[in-house]
């Protein structure tokens, strides 16, 4: 494979068709855009993405506390359900997969994605093994074995 050559451009102006054209011309071509623009901002608040917010929470809507995520807690809830009955994260993934769940980010779940969910599996453990949703799926699980 050859070399290839990067720039990187800060923009002082919206990117035209011309420029886009002549970039072409040139022999560039794009390989990445990285959108920003500005949000407002509550006094005395920091932005949402300041803050480290774990999985299956979220920021409530008046921006003072963390409130629970239905969806990340039903993956959490499924993928320990999942440990519980011994399968392998590589499984893992694919179930999470199949029942449509993504990631943060909105990715298909792997192996390394779910591993990245231990900590906080064992931190919401807890709280997962006494809720009504376990108890039902506990016993739904002793009768597997």
């Amino acid at each position: 494979m050859g070399q290839v050559e990067r720039v990187r451009e800060e923009l002082s102006a919206p990117v035209s068709l011309d420029y886009l054209k002549r970039k072409a011309e040139l022999g560039w071509r794009p390989v990445a855009i990285i959108w920003e623009r500005d949000i407002g901002r509550a006094e005395g608040l920091a932005p949402i993405m300041d803050l480290d917010v774990p999985y299956g929470l979220k920021v409530s809507t008046d921006c003072s506390h963390l409130e629970e995520n239905g969806e990340e807690r039903k993956v959490l809830m499924l993928t320990m359900e999942l440990i519980v009955q011994d399968h392998p994260l590589s499984r893992i993934a694919d179930e999470l997969n199949q029942q449509g769940h993504r990631t943060r980010a909105g990715f298909l779940w792997n192996p390394s994605s779910v591993f990245e969910l231990l900590p906080r599996l064992i931190e919401a453990g807890p709280r997962i093994f006494t809720s009504e949703d376990w108890i039902e799926r506990r016993k739904r699980l002793m009768l597997l074995v």
